[in-house]
Protein backbone atom coordinates (compact mmCIF):
# COMPACT_ATOMS: atom_id res chain seq x y z
CA UNK A 1 0.00 0.00 0.00
CA UNK A 2 1.37 3.23 -0.76
CA UNK A 3 1.50 4.41 2.98
CA UNK A 4 4.21 1.77 3.36
CA UNK A 5 6.59 3.58 2.06
CA UNK A 6 9.06 5.42 4.09
CA UNK A 7 8.10 3.58 6.94
CA UNK A 8 11.30 4.87 8.81
CA UNK A 9 9.89 8.28 9.07
CA UNK A 10 6.63 7.41 10.17
CA UNK A 11 5.95 5.13 12.63
CA UNK A 12 5.81 8.01 15.28
CA UNK A 13 4.68 11.18 13.75
CA UNK A 14 1.27 10.00 11.85
CA UNK A 15 -0.17 8.80 15.01
CA UNK A 16 0.89 12.50 16.50
CA UNK A 17 -1.25 13.61 13.48
CA UNK A 18 -4.30 11.51 14.25
CA UNK A 19 -4.40 12.81 17.68
CA UNK A 20 -4.37 16.32 16.60
CA UNK A 21 -6.99 15.26 14.03
CA UNK A 22 -9.15 13.42 16.56
CA UNK A 23 -9.43 16.46 18.73
CA UNK A 24 -10.15 18.79 15.70
CA UNK A 25 -12.98 16.50 14.79
CA UNK A 26 -14.57 16.95 17.57
CA UNK A 27 -17.93 15.27 16.97
CA UNK A 28 -19.14 12.13 18.21
CA UNK A 29 -16.52 10.64 20.79
CA UNK A 30 -16.75 7.68 23.32
CA UNK A 31 -17.62 9.79 26.41
CA UNK A 32 -19.67 9.38 29.91
CA UNK A 33 -23.73 9.54 29.19
CA UNK A 34 -26.23 9.93 31.20
CA UNK A 35 -26.66 6.00 30.59
CA UNK A 36 -26.93 4.13 34.23
CA UNK A 37 -27.39 0.55 34.94
CA UNK A 38 -30.72 0.68 36.32
CA UNK A 39 -32.36 3.08 33.75
CA UNK A 40 -35.35 0.32 33.48
CA UNK A 41 -35.95 -0.83 37.27
CA UNK A 42 -38.83 0.66 37.97
CA UNK A 43 -39.99 1.00 34.34
CA UNK A 44 -39.02 -2.37 32.64
CA UNK A 45 -37.11 -4.08 34.88
CA UNK A 46 -37.09 -7.71 33.05
CA UNK A 47 -35.64 -6.13 30.29
CA UNK A 48 -32.83 -7.85 30.77
CA UNK A 49 -33.80 -11.18 31.20
CA UNK A 50 -36.41 -11.13 28.34
CA UNK A 51 -33.28 -10.06 25.85
CA UNK A 52 -31.20 -12.40 27.56
CA UNK A 53 -33.59 -15.22 26.60
CA UNK A 54 -34.55 -14.36 23.22
CA UNK A 55 -30.58 -14.40 22.81
CA UNK A 56 -30.54 -17.81 23.85
CA UNK A 57 -33.09 -18.93 20.96
CA UNK A 58 -31.07 -17.47 18.48
CA UNK A 59 -28.04 -18.74 19.28
CA UNK A 60 -28.87 -21.87 19.82
CA UNK A 61 -30.96 -21.90 16.40
CA UNK A 62 -27.77 -20.58 14.66
CA UNK A 63 -24.55 -19.68 16.35
CA UNK A 64 -23.92 -17.62 13.66
CA UNK A 65 -26.34 -15.08 14.73
CA UNK A 66 -24.04 -13.51 17.67
CA UNK A 67 -22.24 -12.48 15.14
CA UNK A 68 -24.59 -10.56 13.53
CA UNK A 69 -25.93 -8.63 16.14
CA UNK A 70 -22.24 -7.40 17.29
CA UNK A 71 -21.75 -6.43 13.61
CA UNK A 72 -25.04 -4.45 13.84
CA UNK A 73 -24.06 -2.86 17.02
CA UNK A 74 -20.46 -1.78 15.84
CA UNK A 75 -22.30 -0.30 12.59
CA UNK A 76 -24.49 1.25 14.58
CA UNK A 77 -22.26 3.78 16.86
CA UNK A 78 -20.07 4.40 14.46
CA UNK A 79 -22.54 6.50 12.46
CA UNK A 80 -24.30 8.92 14.46
CA UNK A 81 -23.45 7.07 17.80
CA UNK A 82 -25.10 4.02 19.61
CA UNK A 83 -28.53 5.38 18.35
CA UNK A 84 -30.80 2.80 16.92
CA UNK A 85 -30.17 4.63 13.38
CA UNK A 86 -28.93 1.69 11.70
CA UNK A 87 -32.18 -0.44 11.95
CA UNK A 88 -33.97 2.64 10.15
CA UNK A 89 -35.57 1.00 6.88
CA UNK A 90 -35.76 3.87 3.76
CA UNK A 91 -38.57 5.56 3.31
CA UNK A 92 -40.07 8.57 1.23
CA UNK A 93 -38.72 11.25 3.62
CA UNK A 94 -36.05 9.24 5.18
CA UNK A 95 -32.71 7.77 3.44
CA UNK A 96 -31.46 4.65 5.81
CA UNK A 97 -27.68 3.39 6.24
CA UNK A 98 -28.37 -0.23 5.45
CA UNK A 99 -27.72 0.36 1.63
CA UNK A 100 -24.87 2.27 2.18
CA UNK A 101 -21.86 0.07 0.51
CA UNK A 102 -20.30 -0.58 3.81
CA UNK A 103 -23.52 -2.18 5.10
CA UNK A 104 -25.30 -3.74 1.87
CA UNK A 105 -24.79 -7.71 1.93
CA UNK A 106 -22.51 -7.15 5.48
CA UNK A 107 -25.65 -6.77 7.73
CA UNK A 108 -28.14 -9.19 8.60
CA UNK A 109 -29.72 -9.46 12.40
CA UNK A 110 -32.48 -7.12 11.81
CA UNK A 111 -35.34 -9.61 12.46
CA UNK A 112 -33.61 -10.53 15.53
CA UNK A 113 -33.88 -7.08 16.97
CA UNK A 114 -37.32 -7.10 15.76
CA UNK A 115 -38.60 -10.01 17.87
CA UNK A 116 -37.14 -8.36 20.85
CA UNK A 117 -38.59 -5.45 19.97
CA UNK A 118 -41.86 -7.08 19.60
CA UNK A 119 -41.36 -8.88 23.29
CA UNK A 120 -40.34 -6.04 25.12
CA UNK A 121 -43.02 -4.13 23.44
CA UNK A 122 -45.56 -7.02 24.71
CA UNK A 123 -44.24 -6.12 28.67
CA UNK A 124 -43.28 -2.52 28.66
CA UNK A 125 -44.86 -0.89 26.00
CA UNK A 126 -42.89 2.92 25.09
CA UNK A 127 -39.91 2.45 27.50
CA UNK A 128 -36.88 0.17 26.19
CA UNK A 129 -35.00 1.93 23.13
CA UNK A 130 -33.67 -0.23 19.64
CA UNK A 131 -30.54 1.46 20.68
CA UNK A 132 -30.71 -0.35 24.16
CA UNK A 133 -31.89 -3.51 23.24
CA UNK A 134 -29.14 -3.72 20.13
CA UNK A 135 -26.54 -3.10 23.01
CA UNK A 136 -27.53 -5.52 25.13
CA UNK A 137 -28.16 -8.26 22.79
CA UNK A 138 -24.88 -7.45 21.70
CA UNK A 139 -23.48 -8.50 25.25
CA UNK A 140 -25.42 -11.03 25.63
CA UNK A 141 -24.55 -12.58 21.61
CA UNK A 142 -20.68 -12.78 23.06
CA UNK A 143 -21.39 -14.73 26.38
CA UNK A 144 -23.41 -16.76 24.25
CA UNK A 145 -20.60 -18.12 22.37
CA UNK A 146 -18.24 -18.06 25.17
CA UNK A 147 -17.16 -14.43 25.55
CA UNK A 148 -16.77 -12.34 28.51
CA UNK A 149 -19.44 -10.48 30.48
CA UNK A 150 -19.95 -6.64 31.55
CA UNK A 151 -22.53 -4.29 32.33
CA UNK A 152 -24.30 -2.30 30.14
CA UNK A 153 -25.38 1.06 31.01
CA UNK A 154 -28.57 1.77 29.31
CA UNK A 155 -31.06 5.00 28.64
CA UNK A 156 -30.09 5.72 25.24
CA UNK A 157 -33.01 7.33 22.94
CA UNK A 158 -33.81 6.33 19.29
CA UNK A 159 -33.16 8.33 16.80
CA UNK A 160 -35.04 10.01 14.36
CA UNK A 161 -32.69 10.33 11.66
CA UNK A 162 -29.90 7.97 9.80
CA UNK A 163 -26.81 9.50 7.68
CA UNK A 164 -26.32 7.23 4.28
CA UNK A 165 -23.15 9.69 3.94
CA UNK A 166 -21.30 8.81 7.53
CA UNK A 167 -22.27 5.12 7.42
CA UNK A 168 -20.50 5.48 3.56
CA UNK A 169 -17.43 7.47 5.36
CA UNK A 170 -17.26 6.46 9.31
CA UNK A 171 -17.18 2.45 9.18
CA UNK A 172 -13.74 1.30 8.23
CA UNK A 173 -13.60 -1.26 5.85
CA UNK A 174 -11.94 -4.83 4.51
CA UNK A 175 -9.16 -3.46 2.47
CA UNK A 176 -7.93 -0.24 4.31
CA UNK A 177 -5.02 0.49 5.79
CA UNK A 178 -3.83 0.71 9.73
CA UNK A 179 -3.37 4.73 9.96
CA UNK A 180 -6.61 5.52 7.74
CA UNK A 181 -8.82 2.66 10.48
CA UNK A 182 -7.00 4.31 13.42
CA UNK A 183 -8.09 7.78 11.99
CA UNK A 184 -11.68 6.52 12.56
CA UNK A 185 -11.39 4.70 15.71
CA UNK A 186 -10.03 8.20 17.33
CA UNK A 187 -12.66 10.15 16.01
CA UNK A 188 -14.70 8.39 17.85
CA UNK A 189 -12.57 8.89 20.77
CA UNK A 190 -11.23 4.59 20.46
CA UNK A 191 -7.99 4.45 21.39
CA UNK A 192 -4.85 1.59 19.72
CA UNK A 193 -5.78 -0.34 22.21
CA UNK A 194 -9.78 -0.49 21.28
CA UNK A 195 -8.83 -0.74 18.01
CA UNK A 196 -7.00 -4.13 18.33
CA UNK A 197 -9.40 -5.48 21.45
CA UNK A 198 -12.83 -4.95 19.56
CA UNK A 199 -10.79 -6.33 16.02
CA UNK A 200 -10.69 -9.59 17.98
CA UNK A 201 -14.87 -9.29 17.24
CA UNK A 202 -13.59 -11.55 14.32
CA UNK A 203 -13.20 -14.30 16.06
CA UNK A 204 -16.44 -15.27 15.37
CA UNK A 205 -18.20 -14.43 11.89
CA UNK A 206 -17.92 -14.73 8.14
CA UNK A 207 -16.42 -12.23 5.71
CA UNK A 208 -17.66 -12.25 2.32
CA UNK A 209 -15.39 -12.92 -1.03
CA UNK A 210 -15.66 -9.72 -1.74
CA UNK A 211 -13.84 -8.30 1.28
CA UNK A 212 -11.10 -10.97 1.04
CA UNK A 213 -10.59 -11.89 -2.54
CA UNK A 214 -7.55 -8.83 -2.68
CA UNK A 215 -6.45 -10.24 0.70
CA UNK A 216 -6.09 -14.21 -1.03
CA UNK A 217 -4.25 -12.69 -3.96
CA UNK A 218 -2.20 -10.22 -3.05
CA UNK A 219 -0.13 -9.96 -0.22
CA UNK A 220 -1.08 -13.37 2.03
CA UNK A 221 1.99 -15.36 0.88
CA UNK A 222 3.88 -12.80 2.18
CA UNK A 223 2.85 -12.80 5.52
CA UNK A 224 1.70 -16.45 6.07
CA UNK A 225 4.22 -18.60 7.79
CA UNK A 226 4.25 -21.08 4.68
CA UNK A 227 3.31 -23.51 6.99
CA UNK A 228 1.53 -27.06 5.84
CA UNK A 229 -1.67 -25.68 7.32
CA UNK A 230 -1.77 -22.38 6.07
CA UNK A 231 -0.92 -23.45 2.59
CA UNK A 232 -4.22 -25.43 2.52
CA UNK A 233 -6.12 -22.94 4.42
CA UNK A 234 -5.02 -20.60 1.29
CA UNK A 235 -5.96 -23.02 -0.95
CA UNK A 236 -9.14 -23.40 0.42
CA UNK A 237 -9.62 -19.76 0.09
CA UNK A 238 -9.20 -19.30 -3.23
CA UNK A 239 -11.49 -22.60 -4.24
CA UNK A 240 -14.22 -20.41 -2.40
CA UNK A 241 -13.51 -17.28 -3.88
CA UNK A 242 -12.18 -17.15 -7.36
CA UNK A 243 -10.05 -14.46 -8.76
CA UNK A 244 -12.70 -13.29 -11.39
CA UNK A 245 -14.22 -9.94 -9.75
CA UNK A 246 -17.67 -10.69 -9.47
CA UNK A 247 -17.56 -14.74 -9.15
CA UNK A 248 -18.62 -15.87 -6.37
CA UNK A 249 -18.85 -12.56 -4.44
CA UNK A 250 -20.99 -13.44 -2.05
CA UNK A 251 -19.01 -17.08 -0.95
CA UNK A 252 -18.22 -17.17 2.46
CA UNK A 253 -15.68 -17.77 4.64
CA UNK A 254 -14.98 -17.59 8.43
CA UNK A 255 -12.51 -14.90 9.74
CA UNK A 256 -11.24 -17.42 13.02
CA UNK A 257 -11.25 -21.08 11.04
CA UNK A 258 -9.86 -22.45 14.20
CA UNK A 259 -12.37 -21.62 16.27
CA UNK A 260 -15.27 -19.83 13.97
CA UNK A 261 -17.98 -20.24 16.78
CA UNK A 262 -16.25 -19.67 19.54
CA UNK A 263 -15.41 -16.08 21.23
CA UNK A 264 -11.64 -16.53 21.78
CA UNK A 265 -8.55 -15.21 21.05
CA UNK A 266 -7.62 -17.86 18.52
CA UNK A 267 -7.92 -14.91 15.73
CA UNK A 268 -4.58 -12.82 17.06
CA UNK A 269 -2.92 -16.22 17.27
CA UNK A 270 -4.09 -16.62 13.63
CA UNK A 271 -2.82 -12.93 12.99
CA UNK A 272 0.79 -13.98 14.12
CA UNK A 273 0.90 -16.60 11.87
CA UNK A 274 -0.02 -14.02 9.20
CA UNK A 275 -3.19 -16.00 8.37
CA UNK A 276 -5.65 -13.02 8.83
CA UNK A 277 -8.40 -13.12 6.50
CA UNK A 278 -9.08 -9.40 6.15
CA UNK A 279 -6.38 -7.21 5.19
CA UNK A 280 -7.23 -4.38 7.59
CA UNK A 281 -6.55 -7.06 10.47
CA UNK A 282 -3.56 -8.79 9.16
CA UNK A 283 -2.54 -4.94 8.95
CA UNK A 284 -2.78 -4.75 12.86
CA UNK A 285 0.31 -7.24 12.98
CA UNK A 286 2.12 -7.35 9.72
CA UNK A 287 2.10 -3.50 9.09
CA UNK A 288 5.55 -1.17 9.56
CA UNK A 289 3.53 1.57 11.18
CA UNK A 290 2.06 -0.68 13.81
CA UNK A 291 4.27 -0.73 16.94
CA UNK A 292 1.58 -0.38 19.12
CA UNK A 293 -0.53 -2.72 17.62
CA UNK A 294 1.54 -5.54 16.76
CA UNK A 295 2.41 -5.96 20.78
CA UNK A 296 -0.70 -5.80 21.66
CA UNK A 297 -2.17 -8.70 19.01
CA UNK A 298 0.96 -10.30 20.51
CA UNK A 299 -0.02 -9.59 24.28
CA UNK A 300 -3.79 -11.28 23.29
CA UNK A 301 -2.95 -13.61 21.82
CA UNK A 302 -0.67 -15.17 24.59
CA UNK A 303 -3.15 -13.79 27.28
CA UNK A 304 -6.71 -14.39 26.64
CA UNK A 305 -7.93 -12.75 29.83
CA UNK A 306 -6.24 -9.53 28.96
CA UNK A 307 -8.42 -10.16 25.83
CA UNK A 308 -11.58 -10.87 27.74
CA UNK A 309 -10.99 -7.59 30.13
CA UNK A 310 -9.88 -5.11 27.23
CA UNK A 311 -12.41 -5.89 24.93
CA UNK A 312 -15.03 -5.71 27.48
CA UNK A 313 -14.10 -2.20 28.67
CA UNK A 314 -13.61 -1.24 25.06
CA UNK A 315 -17.44 -2.45 24.30
CA UNK A 316 -18.66 -0.40 27.02
CA UNK A 317 -16.47 2.63 25.63
CA UNK A 318 -17.60 1.84 22.24
CA UNK A 319 -21.29 1.68 23.83
CA UNK A 320 -21.21 5.06 25.20
CA UNK A 321 -20.24 6.89 22.17
CA UNK A 322 -23.37 9.13 21.85
CA UNK A 323 -24.96 11.24 19.48
CA UNK A 324 -25.91 14.10 21.92
CA UNK A 325 -29.10 15.64 19.11
CA UNK A 326 -30.49 11.84 20.43
CA UNK A 327 -30.73 12.79 23.91
CA UNK A 328 -32.58 16.00 23.40
CA UNK A 329 -34.77 14.96 20.61
CA UNK A 330 -34.76 11.59 20.34
CA UNK A 331 -37.80 8.72 21.17
CA UNK A 332 -38.23 5.14 21.96
CA UNK A 333 -39.69 3.27 18.54
CA UNK A 334 -42.45 1.37 18.75
CA UNK A 335 -41.01 -0.39 15.72
CA UNK A 336 -37.14 -0.35 14.95
CA UNK A 337 -36.98 -0.12 11.04
CA UNK A 338 -39.46 3.09 11.23
CA UNK A 339 -39.09 6.42 13.37
CA UNK A 340 -42.77 7.07 15.03
CA UNK A 341 -45.30 8.69 13.90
Amino acid sequence: MAFLLHESKLPVLPLAMLVFISILSGSLHASDPPLTLDHYASTCPDVFEIVKKEMECEVLSDPRNAALILRLHFHDCFVQGCDGSVLLDDTITLQGEKKALTNTNSLKGFKIIDRIKNKIESECPGIVSCADILTIAARDAVILVGGPYWDVPVGRKDSKTASFELAASNLPTADEGLLSIMTKFLYQGLSATDLVALSGAHTIGMARCANFRSRIYGDFETTSDASPMSEAYLNSLKSTCPAAGGSGDNNISAMDYATPNLFDNSFYQLLLKGDGLLSSDQELYSSMLGIETKNLVIKYAHDSLAFFQQFADSMVKMGNITNPDSFVNGEVRTNCRFVNT
